[in-house]
């Protein structure tokens, strides 16, 4: 059950559009990527959750995720609470991550934004040996938050180049035919007059153009990250 490599997300098909050329390359690079959706997504105004569940299992074998599960919190009423924390502490210590994709800190979707906090305040209790939740202490060593189709003015800490993983991203996002057919925008994906797909697109190339790649994923770290060769740093300065 243990992954290297895990999204955290509020709900089903977020981690797809956030991040999932990323989730790809890293599974295509030999790690095990895991999927954690928070909810079920029973607010959404279109489908249902036991479409959207089957819809997700579609787009996790798509991506190569080697394990996805849902926590079963309440869809539209997530709250950073004691019983939300340990529920996080319990899935933490069964997926056992090196490192966890989360959303950004602010959103304009509530669910997102405090799922950014209670991932994060989950992963540090995770760790510590007297908390009370299910199975042995642990603690990821590295949280990444998500970027994308964000409209203020964060510079990402690093793109993740996706340009090989790509196509994949965009067929497991179509897997949620529910959420997305005939749709322009979605969350904070604003529409731009463009097709969805267009949309996705146009947002992974311009992060793909600051590491001069096709296509990326952009994320940012609270903390300064280290170079261990820097004379093998990449993209060219001038």
């Amino acid at each position: 059950m243990t992954v290297d490599l895990l999204a955290i997300m509020a709900h089903p098909d977020d981690a797809e559009l956030l991040c999932g050329g990323t989730l790809a390359r890293a599974a295509d690079q030999g790690h095990r990527t895991g999927i954690l959706d928070l909810t079920r997504g029973e607010m959404g105004s279109r489908g249902t959750p036991e479409l959207r569940a089957e819809e997700a299992a579609a787009a996790a074998r798509i991506l190569g995720v080697a394990e996805r599960a849902n926590a079963g919190l309440a869809d539209g009423h997530l709250a950073n609470t004691d019983a939300t924390r340990r529920t996080m502490a319990d899935q933490i210590r069964r997926f056992r991550p090196h490192v966890v994709l989360l959303p950004y800190m602010t959103s304009r979707h509530p669910d997102h934004r405090v799922a950014s906090e209670l991932v994060r305040d989950a992963c540090f209790l995770s760790g510590l040996k007297n908390y009370p939740a299910d199975g042995d202490p642990f603690r990821p060593t590295k949280l990444c938050y998500t970027l994308s189709f964000r409209e203020d003015t964060i510079k990402p800490t690093f793109v993740v180049d996706i340009a090989a993983q790509f196509e994949r991203k965009v067929a497991a996002i179509a897997c949620f035919a529910s959420q997305f057919d005939g749709v322009r925008q979605a969350g904070e994906a604003y529409p731009t007059g463009q097709t969805f797909a267009d949309l996705i697109a146009s947002q992974n190339s311009h992060y793909g153009s600051l590491i001069r790649a096709r296509y990326g994923e952009p994320f940012w770290t609270s903390e300064t990250m280290a170079v261990d060769d820097i004379v093998a740093l990449g993209v060219h300065s001038l």
